[in-house]
């Protein structure tokens, strides 16, 4: 084997501890906020007649850290989501740093606009509207 393909391998190991790690942190977050949640509600009634949507607070991530780090079990909840969706992208951008480092222009040009349409289809509309 030559040196190029056990960087390659340890680059996917990297990347695949790092999904890992995120999908993992991500789930414990998600846990620590629902069993106090579900410990303090225990017998909530959802009514499925009328929509409620979610608090003003709860609709952006400076709201969700903000109202988490206050201990609202349901923004802790909501971080722990928002951890998951940034897992991917921390792939993405991991893996544009490691084709930069390997000097691959091509897969880097790839890699940012997989990561560009990423980010639009999670902040596109907020631009649009604003």
């Amino acid at each position: 084997m030559n040196k190029h393909h056990l960087d390659d391998q340890r680059v996917e190991r990297m990347i695949s501890n790092l999904l890992r790690a995120g999908v993992l942190l991500a789930a414990i977050v998600v846990i620590v906020g629902a069993v106090p949640y579900l410990a303090l509600h225990p017998r909530t009634h959802v009514s499925y007649r009328t929509f409620q949507g979610e608090p003003d607070y709860l609709k952006t991530v400076h709201g969700v850290i903000g109202a988490a780090f206050s201990w609202n079990t349901r923004a802790v909840i909501q971080l722990g989501l928002l951890l998951l969706i940034a897992t991917p992208i921390a792939r993405v951008i991991f893996s544009a740093m490691a084709f930069a480092v390997e000097g691959d222009r091509m897969y880097v040009a790839f890699t940012l606009i997989v990561l560009a349409v990423l980010l639009y289809s999670l902040f596109g509309s907020f631009l649009i509207v604003s």
